[in-house]
């Protein structure tokens, strides 16, 4: 039996980040009435943990639809907001395990011949993650065989979490860095929020908490892959992600590859030595003053989403005005790149997530999965008060990511299930039970780590609609951590069968989630646990 949580334990099971918090808010303040009396921005950190309501939104969703066109008039409000490509549905496919994901990486970095684009939190020390280095290495030998080699490959990652330990992300890719200086480039994003006496008190690993770079987006030449899937090895193996390749989609492509340029330009810049700087005229993240830094990064991010969102209109127009043609691969796919930043003061995908669900009617269904299940409260309200039926997945204990994991870590899992049965019982409280389901993702020897949504329409068994990438629809995905997904929008039948088989696959190895749910032995959540959740749930 394991022993009785001691105060002390309990102190430090909340230490960071309940502490974090705690020193935020203190230092936050003084510090804010120190800078009136200075003049400068020393130690603005971390977004509080209050959320403040979010107005509704006004919906502009015609009755009903029918063919493409329906599709475009009743989802493109989205192109006000981010920019719209227009693909042929053929040419996305989705990827179902992490083997297949892994290997698709493999493959097309092996026949890379202009660029390669990484952009993940961090990059494992494994045998695989070496495997793919060494697949880099001889592409970019293969690209000096040439007297001009063309090849680039530019890894962006965090910085906390690339380089946690002695051996991480930075040292396995200073090879490729010293070995190809001029075709290499490896971008640590260090978040604004991390800075002052909280980045000197809290400790490594914990210090992630405060915000990471949480974008995956993997590009060779032409074709992305959009994923929530890291580059390490149990995501190669046997921790269940999503994971959508776009083959031969360039100017999809040239937008992933400018915006993760973009972060990156405002990211630490890794040496061959080891050493770290920022560009030339950039404001340092953690040393430079924080608000202009960070509207610095939303200058130059904004910059790349504008510049396409007015490109993609001004060649939609183009396209409209000519004869219709027979096109043989006939453009039936919307492509909407949705980004959220809030450090930086960017929140596009919030805002269409948010909209989204306001919209879903009695009509639709959506089917929505989280790794994490730690909704923020707006998203919370939205799917409660919402027509819809909602079919919500989740982790059940066991293949939590941090099931068995030492220290406090190893309570996460708890905490899941307390904030899974508080939504539960709201559920109920409001009687919403038969049109919002629980579901718990079950699989021996595996951990689950999807995101993102499905949304069925009225009249149709196959979903137009998915979100997916790296947003969670939790706080630290809204609030703390830079994220990208896709909305990807479809009249393409096979690849709406692609979409529903993905989405039947996770639910089959699921459970419906009642009252006996949490009355399992399993699902046990001590004390200690409940009190410390409030404190720590908007972190994780």
């Amino acid at each position: 039996m394991a022993a009785p949580m001691t105060w002390k334990r309990l102190v430090f099971s909340a230490y960071t980040p309940a502490f974090s918090w705690v020193f935020t808010r203190i230092t936050d303040r003084f510090f804010r009435t120190h800078e009136r009396r200075r003049g400068s921005a020393v130690l603005l950190l971390a977004p509080l943990l209050a959320e403040a309501d979010s107005a509704p939104l006004a919906s502009s969703r015609p009755p009903g639809f029918t063919g493409v066109e329906g599709l475009h008039s009743r989802f493109h409000w989205m192109a006000d907001h981010v920019p719209a490509f227009r693909v042929p549905g053929g040419r996305i496919h989705i990827l179902h395990s992490p083997d297949e994901f892994y290997q698709a990486m493999k493959a097309r970095i092996k026949t890379a011949k202009s660029r390669v684009v990484m952009a993940s939190l961090y990059l494992g020390t494994g045998p695989l993650e070496q495997d793919l280095v060494d697949c880099m290495e001889k592409a970019l030998e293969h690209s000096q065989e040439d007297h001009a080699p063309d090849l680039k490959v530019s890894f962006l990652l965090d910085y906390t979490r690339g380089s946690r330990g002695k051996h991480n992300s930075r040292t396995m890719l200073l090879p490729l860095l010293q070995r190809f200086p001029e075709q290499m480039r490896v971008s640590l994003y260090h978040t604004p929020d991390l800075r002052g006496l909280l980045r000197l008190l809290v400790p490594e690993r914990f210090n992630e908490t405060i915000g990471v770079q949480h974008i995956k987006a993997y590009l060779f030449d032409n074709s992305l892959i959009i994923s929530g899937a890291n580059l390490s090895d149990s995501y190669f193996t046997n921790r269940q992600d999503r994971y959508v390749l776009l083959e031969d989609c360039a100017e999809v492509a040239d937008f992933f590859a400018d915006l993760v340029g973009a972060v990156g330009d405002v990211s630490l810049q890794l040496q061959p030595d080891d050493s770290v700087h920022m560009m030339e005229g950039m404001v340092h993240p953690y040393k430079g003053k924080r608000a202009d830094f960070s509207a610095l990064a939303q200058r130059r991010i904004m910059e790349v989403v504008n510049t396409a969102r007015v490109r993609q209109n001004m060649l939609e127009e183009e396209c409209s005005e000519l004869p219709d043609s027979d096109e043989t691969v006939p453009n039936d796919t919307w492509i909407f790149p949705l980004l959220q930043m809030k450090p930086l003061g960017i929140h596009l995908d919030e805002q269409v997530t948010k909209r989204l669900l306001i919209e879903a009617g009695g009509d639709s269904v959506v089917y929505l999965t989280s790794g994490y299940f730690n909704l923020t409260r707006t998203y919370m309200q939205l799917v409660l008060g919402a027509a819809a039926d909602y079919q919500i997945l989740m982790a059940s204990p066991e293949v939590n990511g941090f099931f068995g994991a030492k220290g406090v870590a190893g309570a996460i899992p708890e905490a899941y299930v307390h904030l899974a049965r508080q939504f539960y019982n709201k559920v109920c409280q409001l009687g919403q039970q038969s049109r919002v389901h629980l579901h718990e993702y079950h699989r021996p020897d595996w951990t689950f780590h999807a995101k993102g949504l499905w949304y069925y329409v009225e009249g149709r068994d196959r979903p137009c609609l998915t979100l997916i990438g790296s947003p969670n629809f939790g706080y630290r995905s809204v609030h703390r951590d830079l994220e990208a997904q896709i909305a990807i929008i479809t009249e393409n039948e096979e690849l709406q069968m692609q979409l529903q088989q993905e989405q039947e696959v996770l639910y089959q190895s699921s459970t419906q989630v009642s009252n006996s749910t949490f009355n399992q032995p399993n699902r046990h959540v001590k004390l200690w646990v409940k009190l410390v959740t409030p404190l720590i749930k908007n972190f994780f």
